[in-house]
């Protein structure tokens, strides 16, 4: 795939993305805020009439200011929604502190355990992105680990009633976090079977091939798998999110369960889930159920990279 790149005028920096080699997003940058490197990647802080802050990693739109609820809300209460006790969550990656936010909105969780390989985005993160952590990594509750995930999954003693996946796209290092072999790692990380692994599963329209190797792969190790759909202003796509389980089934919870579950947890002023959004949400599209129906590759570490060229070229 085309790297990004920025095109510079008198008027305005335009910063495009591709999502696949033919096909890609832009959005214009008022003012670069900050710029550096961290042991493993460059980051970067721009600031945009679109999306208000936004953080890049390597060039690729990881979080942004306006409409990251779009994003973390999803990729957190569905699951949580769905677990019957949610009560030990791991986050893997995540380190604008978006996601483990909304974690923290369940009283009835009592630790979140924070895996995140780059400190540096962590620390950035906390300094110039306190709209989105909301100061979520200073909750008695969160424990940090600076570690590589997949890692952490296969040495920590912890059991977790949900595991949160939210990593980069699947190349380079990443893409073990993709197989078989992983998710097999992550469903012995969990406490029994209604534990819940949800992580986002790439683009069903821009990366379709991809999109369907992983949902094979993840059928090949847990019980229930459901893909829920949602567009992602700051991703320009339909993007999809994958909640597995063996026994806690995302389809099954119906609408007024989620609502009723939200009220007495006492989570309000939410931009993007409600009970109608978790059943409206998995509704899937003929031409993605005749994608099902296609053969797909199940992700090994043997044979771990991805049907779609989003590899950096």
């Amino acid at each position: 795939m085309k790297r990004p790149y920025l095109y510079r005028s008198r008027r305005f920096t335009q910063h495009t993305e591709w999502l696949n080699d033919d096909f890609g997003f832009f959005y214009t940058i008022k003012k670069r805020l900050r710029f550096g490197a961290t042991k493993y990647q460059t980051i970067e802080l721009v600031d945009t009439n679109e999306f208000g802050r936004v953080l890049i990693l390597d060039g690729i739109t990881q979080a942004a200011q306006w409409g990251e609820c779009y994003y973390h809300e999803p990729m957190v209460h569905p699951a949580l929604c769905t677990h019957p006790d949610p009560r030990r969550v791991l986050v893997i990656g995540a380190g604008d502190g978006g996601i483990i936010r909304e974690v923290l909105k369940y009283p009835c969780v009592g630790s979140v355990d924070l895996a995140e390989l780059d400190k540096g985005v962590i620390d950035f993160s906390r300094k110039y992105l306190p709209s989105i952590h909301q100061g979520a990594f200073d909750d008695p509750r969160v424990h940090i680990h600076i570690a590589d995930g997949r890692k952490f999954v296969e040495k920590s003693p912890k059991r977790f009633d949900v595991v949160i996946m939210d990593m980069t796209d699947p190349f380079g290092p990443a893409k073990y976090l993709y197989t078989k072999n992983f998710f097999r790692s992550v469903k012995r990380s969990l406490r029994d079977g209604r534990g819940v692994f949800v992580m986002h599963t790439e683009s069903p329209v821009a990366r379709p091939r991809t999109f369907a190797s992983i949902q094979r792969t993840l059928r090949s190790v847990f019980g229930h798998v459901c893909p829920l759909y949602a567009y992602i202003h700051m991703y320009a796509t339909l993007w999809s999110i994958t909640v597995s389980s063996d026994r806690s089934n995302m389809a099954s919870v119906t609408s007024p369960a989620v609502d009723k579950k939200l009220k007495r947890y006492g989570i309000t002023g939410l931009r993007y889930y409600t009970g109608k959004i978790h059943e409206a949400a998995q509704v899937s599209w003929p031409h993605l159920d005749a994608l099902f129906k296609k053969p797909a590759r199940v992700l090994s570490d043997r044979h771990p990279d991805i049907p779609d060229d989003i590899v950096h070229k």
